[in-house]
């Protein structure tokens, strides 16, 4: 009677326990959709160049892709729970701070400390899953659960951020993040089975500092360089330091007893091509995400409701693909779904780079969003898979880590370099077209600031400019993705030597967290 009892209480616990996890990653993943649909109403309200826009996404994406990995470790050492208390009242203060930003460097402090709070519930949520569910079939299950909460909340968050920025002020569309990061909190307090796992694990802070200085001064001087100029000092300091850092990485990693990334993984051709698809693939998918948010919001002036519309589509993709796809996974290689995903990702990035920049009409973009969408949660879905999938057995859950960090560094990239090129073509364009004040306007603030408060004659020139610089960038992103096809049919293979330890325990849910 004792032992039923005790059975239901442990019954009923891991419930509650997925429920908080499942709250916990779509809090973390609501937060990455929610700026998308308002980056006009950001840019004219600070009156911001396209890079300020572009950091509004880096600066929450960067942390995530840095501490990912380290905070699985300390999650580890120190208890999961913990983790997930501190990481949604982190990322409920970073959000606060949005909601209640006066200028834009304000917004990207706020930005990275729900970056930091996401970096801590993205890896916490899938390990306490996994240690509260010993049964493989309940842990599949769960996974699942987990991974479907992402897809609703990447569904939800440009909505309601589209919705809340056309009724009220823009800031208000940080409010339903700040919400949940507390309801996250008090969930997660209430309702998780603790777990840990510090046996033969450490922290590599040489490894953690020399990854994030080098990721940081990289993106920084990327996102920079198109307005600084890229011989200047500023620039030319930040990539020479992100070089140094990022060499410091290594050599770090080298002398580690315990590293939090081995270097040897690279040594396996499999395994490098698919960190280089996470690279390639997400830069192109999120660079577009930019152009297109940018077009409809800054360039055409379309209500944050309207420009929302694309993302909410793209973003309900996984949803109706979710139960095919979950099949799949075990019965097609993992190759073919990247090479599945890739190509239309590529043909939808193509098909927007074609529309011109006038287009607004919502029809005029379902078509290429399709295939975006389509192409995009076969990539993701199949991504870790091929890694994991690449390496021994014993390295799967550091191949799993590495491949996240590397697909979220590609997705602050993305912004970063498209926004760098497209301004700067435009610019270009505009050369000898504008006088007087209009011209002193583009020297300052860019295009961007010409096509919202320059003359008639200014905005339409900016506007033909900006369409221009539109078109390149996601031309670039389609070839990303074709480079990602490419290198996947070359190089990525599966593991034969450990092809039948499978879809069980450790190795599942890591590729589950793709």
């Amino acid at each position: 009677m004792t032992d039923s009892k005790t059975l239901n209480s442990l019954k009923r616990l891991d419930v509650g326990t997925l429920i908080a996890c499942c709250l916990a990653v779509a809090a973390a993943q609501l937060c990455i959709t929610v700026p998308s649909p308002i980056n006009g109403e950001i840019a004219a309200a600070f009156g911001a160049s396209g890079s300020q826009v572009a950091w509004v996404t880096s600066a929450f994406i960067l942390p995530t892709a840095i501490l990912e990995l380290n905070f699985g470790v300390v999650g580890d050492l120190f208890g999961r729970k913990r983790l997930l208390v501190l990481g949604g009242l982190v990322l409920a203060l970073g959000e606060l701070l949005n909601a209640t930003s006066q200028n834009i460097t304000m917004m990207w402090v706020g930005q990275a400390l729900a970056g930091v709070g996401a970096a801590a519930l993205f890896p916490s949520s899938l390990a306490v899953i996994a240690a509260a569910t010993p049964d493989g079939k309940d842990r599949a299950k769960a996974v699942s659960t987990w991974a479907l909460s992402i897809s609703i909340a990447s569904a939800v968050g440009p909505l309601s951020s589209g919705v809340l920025a056309t009724v009220a002020d823009f800031r208000w569309a940080f409010v339903p993040p700040v919400v949940l990061g507390l309801v996250v909190a008090v969930t997660s307090w209430k309702l998780v089975t603790d777990s840990k796992a510090p046996e033969g694990r450490s922290l590599d802070w040489p490894g953690q500092i020399t990854i994030a200085v080098g990721l940081t001064a990289l993106l920084w001087g990327i996102i920079e360089g198109g307005e600084r100029g890229w011989s200047s000092a500023p620039i030319v300091g930040s990539l020479s330091l992100a070089a140094v850092a990022l060499v410091g990485f290594i050599v770090a990693e080298t002398r580690s007893a315990s590293p939090m990334f081995n270097l040897d993984l690279l040594k396996i051709p499999s395994f490098a091509a698919a960190a280089v698809v996470a690279l390639a693939g997400m830069f192109g998918f999120i660079g577009t995400a930019y152009c297109v948010s940018i077009r409809l919001g800054v360039v055409m002036h379309q209500s944050a409701l309207r420009s929302s519309m694309p993302f909410v589509i793209l973003q309900l993709i996984p949803l109706l693909l979710a139960p095919v796809l979950s099949k799949m996974l075990t019965r097609v290689d993992a190759r073919w779904l990247l090479m599945g995903g890739l190509l239309p990702m590529a043909a939808g990035q193509f098909w927007i780079a074609a529309l011109p920049i006038t287009t607004t009409s919502l029809a005029a973009f379902i078509g290429p969003v399709l295939l975006l969408g389509i192409g995009f949660i076969c990539v993701v879905s199949s991504l870790t898979s091929a890694a994991v999938n690449a390496v021994p057995i014993e390295m799967t859950g550091m191949a799993s880590g590495a491949t996240s960090l590397v697909r979220e560094f590609g997705q602050g990239l993305g912004p970063a370099v498209i926004s760098t090129i497209a301004m700067s073509a435009a610019s270009s364009a505009l050369v000898g077209k504008l006088s007087g004040p209009d011209a002193g306007m583009e020297a300052a603030a860019g295009p961007l600031a010409v096509v919202n408060a320059g003359s008639a004659q200014a905005k339409a020139a900016a506007q033909t400019a900006l369409g221009h610089g539109m078109a390149l960038g996601v031309l670039i992103c389609g070839c990303a993705s074709l480079l990602g096809a490419v290198v996947t049919l070359l190089l990525v293979r599966k593991n034969t030597a450990r092809a039948t330890v499978g879809a069980t325990g450790e190795t599942a849910v890591q590729a589950a967290s793709a």
